[in-house]
């Protein structure tokens, strides 16, 4: 009887032992969580001009209310140079999402698209540790009287060594796009 206690005794140990493995594939992967971005601003300054300021703001994100976005109106032939600030404005105070941009650099780049109908230029001002373009820090430049769109999106994780990505071309990034906002302007 009791070998046979000793046995039971010694099987539920072992069964216990073995369910108890360290060896656990079930664990979750950390994951990168998306900050919310409901404010791009851009800020536009000249030599001897006004600041030009301009906003899009969703404070909905995806939901039913539309994002009120401003026009933009900009002197003609003048070279401006350019800020863009990303903010969370549902959290009191507003959180600054520009600064993770900055921290994670080597993460994230701008990508500026003018339609082919206005007149402007951009050439990056900044650039990552490993000297590839951010774009928080740009200028842009204006030609001739014109209008169009002016399109701003920030790219997690592009392919900064892709053709024509360096540049500011988004055709090749890859990677997600963190906001996209697009706006009406005037060059006079």
């Amino acid at each position: 009887m009791n070998t046979l206690k000793q046995l039971s005794t010694l099987a539920l140990a072992s069964l216990f032992i073995f369910s108890c493995s360290s060896d656990d594939d079930s664990i979750p992967e950390i994951v990168n969580e998306e900050e919310l971005i409901t404010t791009t601003t851009i800020s536009l300054t000249s030599e001897g001009n006004p600041t030009v300021t301009f906003t899009a703001t969703d404070l909905d994100g995806d939901g039913p209310n539309a994002p009120v976005i401003d026009d933009v109106n900009l002197l003609a032939n003048t070279t401006y140079t350019g800020t863009v600030t990303l903010l969370n404005e549902t959290e009191s105070p507003a959180e600054d999402i520009t600064e993770e941009v900055a921290e994670e650099a080597d993460e994230h780049q701008f990508f500026y698209q003018a339609s082919t109908s206005l007149n402007v230029t951009t050439d990056y001002a900044d650039a990552d540790a490993d000297g590839n373009p951010v774009g928080i820090n740009f200028s842009l430049i204006t030609g001739e009287a014109s209008n169009g769109t002016f399109t701003v999106t920030l790219r997690h994780e592009p392919s900064k060594d892709a053709s024509g990505v360096a540049e500011g071309d988004i055709t090749n990034a890859g990677g997600e796009t963190d906001v996209t906002q697009t706006f009406n302007v005037i060059v006079e």
